[in-house]
């Protein structure tokens, strides 16, 4: 019987894959990963705490906690404040699965001896078995199978959440289950209802990954001090002022305190100046997008590749070309050498064309490759 050890939260997806486990007959022990309290009290943490508690005792299984702080603070707290104060927007969400969940959380489960992690995603992993062909001394060709792992999309697009894992691993897949792959939101719903599960009815978290229900300018704000300055139009015109520009990202409407058919175009780093202008501003609206620190997950492709990608988790992948652009370095260093992105990491980077122009697309998010269901990889937008 394999141990799992599966992350229990707060909400009602990993209670019901923990109840699916039980019901296959794994023998199922819940861990509780305490990363962030905020100084000011202002999180969820020990109100979760209770929530999972109460779940692992309705499903007579031993919960663990993890203090996970420490890690936390130096892999993700840091990298949200550099990203925002280097005026991008970085996705803490996918760097909270690649580097706490899927590493700390996991290596920390197969040293107690547990075989694998289990979470509540909506997402698949499909185990394959590939051919390769090693020589012999004798110069003979020997057939030798070993095992690939593909991460395949939900089966509802509107909330797979394949993107937020997509910077796993081999070795992170081949150690984890998703329970809930096959299941619909609904129907998980439905069973957390029909067993009596105590957080059936709980609302799902809008809040930053691990953090909470914390708005995420109140949790810059807790570093990053206020700089007022003005807000301008099209015309070059001030309609407003604003608290800092780099609380801002591009296609931004919420907190401008202005009509509802007004975005945020352009970002100022220097003069501090947030440019807002309307929906079909063409700076709102691209087909290319370079990408670096990219990673593939299983296959290696070759370029020019077409494939659908998403730029934010809310999206239906969209029909692209993915190429390779080694030269784009040497442009973007010439085009201005005081360019706030970390360039010495883009050795090599990726162009993603799409078909149709896509709006908003802030640097320092996360876009994601697929080929029909299966996500092959991703890389950050610079």
């Amino acid at each position: 019987m394999k141990k799992i050890l599966i992350w229990l939260s707060w909400w009602v997806d990993s209670a019901v894959a923990a109840y699916l486990l039980k019901q296959e007959w794994y023998e199922v022990t819940a861990g509780f990963m305490k990363n962030y309290v905020a100084p000011n009290g202002n999180c969820t943490t020990y109100e979760d705490a209770e929530e999972a508690i109460k779940v692992a005792k309705f499903l007579w299984i031993k919960i663990i906690s993890f203090d996970l702080q420490k890690e936390y603070n130096e892999k993700i707290i840091n990298y949200i404040y550099e990203g925002y104060q280097r005026w991008i927007t970085p996705n803490p969400d996918v760097l909270c699965n690649t580097l706490i969940k899927f590493d700390v959380f996991l290596h920390k489960a197969l040293e107690m001896g547990f075989d694998m992690i289990a979470t509540g995603h909506y997402a698949r992993i499909r185990e394959l078995k590939v051919e390769s062909c090693l020589s012999s001394k004798e110069g003979k060709l020997k057939v030798k199978w070993k095992k690939n792992y593909k991460l395949l999309k939900w089966l509802d697009e509107n909330k797979d959440q394949s993107y937020f894992l997509a910077w796993l691993n081999q070795f992170q897949l081949s150690k984890s289950l998703f329970p809930l792959g096959e299941l619909t939101k609904p129907e998980v719903r439905a069973l957390a209802k029909k067993i009596k599960l105590p957080n059936a009815e709980r609302k799902d978290s809008q809040g930053l990954c691990f953090v909470g229900n914390i708005p995420i300018k109140d949790f810059l704000e807790q570093k990053l001090p206020k700089k007022e300055w003005d807000i301008l139009d099209t015309n070059g015109k001030i309609v407003w002022t604003h608290d800092g520009a780099r609380f801002f990202t591009l296609g931004q409407r919420h907190g401008l305190n202005l009509p509802p058919d007004r975005y945020v175009t352009k970002i100022d780093v220097k003069k501090n100046i947030v440019h807002v202008g309307p929906r079909n501003e063409d700076a709102l609206n691209k087909k290319e997008v370079k990408i670096t620190d990219r990673h593939r997950i299983g296959e290696e492709y070759k370029t020019p590749l077409k494939i659908t990608a998403k730029i934010r988790y809310r999206q239906i992948a969209q029909p692209a070309t993915l190429v390779q652009s080694p030269s784009s370095l040497k442009s973007i260093k010439s085009k201005n050498k005081e360019d706030l992105i970390d360039l010495r990491d883009l050795t090599d980077l990726m162009t993603i064309t799409f078909d149709d122009p896509q709006r908003s697309i802030p640097p320092g998010q996360v876009a994601v490759a697929y080929i029909d269901d299966e996500c092959i990889g991703s890389g950050i937008i610079i």
